[in-house]
């Protein structure tokens, strides 16, 4: 295959980190049209936006930029695919009916040059984490959607804002890589391979980029990080998947074949 599969999650559009969230959305915007040179389809794995709320008849302002550039590249034909994160859960058609763009809310399976993918966001899979578990059923709940819809919009997102700001102030650095063990999302794809044959396991939400090649000695669990620190995707080439960092000479990968990889 000539063209290649992008990957790409956890933009965070709507905070500022390393760079504003603006300068960050030119970045993203500057990367798509990288993207648009050679891409046969392109997966953005959740977490585009640190808040989302879609009103039936408002939107969140801003991000037009980066909204204007995907309807650019399904307009010339190329599939962009979009999953929920837990920060954008709350998207719901608006992609689909301005954008073109399908919305997954659960993980996906796709195959390529006889290659087996799984693709998600990533939360709340695995063991462990039972509270956020329980909040994602709460938010997911039609009731709780209907209440908070009620709220005003400038308090609505003003709230979810300020929440959200109180947790990324207490992770503000990237997290460690915690090995095979106490990453859940590790143990999640060696419990699926049990059950089925899965080459690569793509997912978002960790935060860090890693590569780990599982129990089986085989298939990789990929994880695509994040563009508040590292600015990094992936690239299936009808071959291989490997991770790529954009502008970001310092990128590190983590786990079992660690290697820094500058990209484009």
């Amino acid at each position: 295959m000539s063209q290649k599969i992008y990957f790409a999650s956890d933009f965070h559009l709507g905070i500022d980190a390393r760079t504003s969230s603006a300068e960050r959305e030119r970045q993203v915007v500057r990367w798509l049209d990288t993207v648009a040179r050679d891409a046969a389809e392109l997966f953005l794995v959740g977490d585009l936006f640190d808040f989302w709320f879609e009103y039936k008849r408002v939107v969140p302002k801003g991000y037009v930029r980066l909204l204007g550039k995907l309807a650019e590249l399904t307009d010339s034909g190329i599939p962009v695919h979009f999953f929920t994160g837990n920060h954008d859960m709350w998207i719901f058609s608006y992609f689909e009916e301005e954008l073109g763009i399908p919305t997954y809310r659960a993980p996906i399976r796709r195959s390529w040059n006889g290659k087996r993918f799984l693709i998600g966001h990533g939360d709340g899979l695995g063991p462990g984490d039972h509270g956020y578990k329980f909040i994602k059923k709460v938010f997911a709940n039609p009731a709780c959607q209907w209440l908070f819809e009620r709220l005003h919009p400038n308090f609505g997102i003003w709230l979810a804002d300020f929440f959200s700001g109180r947790s990324r102030s207490l992770n503000a650095e990237p997290p460690d890589f915690l090995g095979p063990e106490r990453e859940w999302l590790i143990r999640y794809a060696n419990e699926v391979l049990e059950r089925e044959a899965v080459d690569y396991f793509i997912f978002g939400h960790r935060h860090i980029p890693i590569d780990y090649t599982l129990r089986n000695g085989r298939s990789r669990y990929i994880n695509l990080g994040e563009w508040m620190n590292f600015n990094s995707y992936a690239v299936f080439d009808g071959h291989d998947v490997e991770l790529h960092f954009f502008e970001n000479p310092h990128g590190k990968i983590f786990g079992q074949r660690s290697r820094v990889d500058h990209g484009h």
